[in-house]
């Protein structure tokens, strides 16, 4: 059987991830957002962590508790694993219906991130946009959610994304058409997420809205934490001043319990 943990249990699980340098899996085991998953309440030996579209698993994935951890997923999510036995195991249980995609991750350093240079691409906002926070109304704004629903999609509702997030909108005639905020929280800061209107593209506004935000958080004494999905991300991330760890592997996996 599977169990869902409780906070007094996270402790006894982080040392399970400590060679997974993932700030959502803090979200997780801070008890922040998200749900932990083990074998066993008392001396667990293998855990899971799911915390919005991602999924995390560490421990022995070789019992019949894996097995359950493995199909205990929404219908569509990325799993992040770091030994082969564990991708091994994906690959065959979900064998059909998963897919091996590339994300990069970078080195979190705040020393990486400098002010000024942060604020000087702040200046670059073309004429007829405008920069706001993230308050109350705009997190209702239908056309923020449009680009991305994982904007605010992890907290609890609004008034929670208020409390806890932090992001920046450009807006152009009335809609939002480019975002940076927070995809999830931990004690020590954010995993940042940006997006933008397809027809609004090519005009620095991502660079702009993700700036704000690094520097915002910056002041907070928080750390904005990048990781991308695809080569775009990853240029924005370098232009902003992120030094590019390395490739790794995730899995997409289209799940029908």
């Amino acid at each position: 059987m599977i169990y869902e943990a409780n906070s007094s249990l996270y402790k006894k699980i982080l040392p399970m991830f400590e060679d997974m340098d993932d700030t959502i899996i803090l979200s997780g085991l801070q008890g922040h957002m998200g749900s932990v998953w083990v074998d066993d309440l008392e001396n667990p030996a293998v855990a899971q962590v799911l915390v919005g579209d991602f999924v995390f698993y560490a421990g022995n994935p070789d019992t019949e508790e894996a097995l359950e951890l493995l199909c205990n997923l929404p219908e569509n999510i990325l799993a992040i694993v770091n030994s082969d036995e564990w991708k091994y195991r994906i690959e065959t249980v979900h064998k059909g219906s998963v897919e091996k995609l590339q994300r990069y991750s970078f080195r979190k350093n705040r020393e990486d991130l400098d002010r000024d240079h942060l604020l000087t691409l702040l200046s670059i906002l073309p004429e007829g946009y405008d920069l706001k926070k993230i308050d109350a109304s705009v997190a209702k704004e239908a056309s923020l959610h449009e680009i991305s629903e994982d904007f605010t999609g992890q907290f609890n509702s609004v008034e929670d994304y208020i409390n806890r997030g932090i992001g920046f909108a450009i807006m152009f005639g009335g809609k939002v058409v480019c975002g940076a905020s927070s995809y999830s929280i931990y004690d020590e800061g954010i995993e940042v997420e940006v997006g933008t209107d397809p027809e609004h593209r090519k005009k620095g506004l991502a660079t702009v809205a993700a700036s704000a935000l690094i520097v915002a958080c910056l002041d907070k004494g928080w750390y904005p934490s990048w990781d991308a999905a695809n080569p775009e991300s990853v240029k924005l991330a370098k232009k902003l001043g992120y030094v590019l760890n390395e490739p790794y592997d995730t899995y997409y996996i289209r799940y029908e319990g």
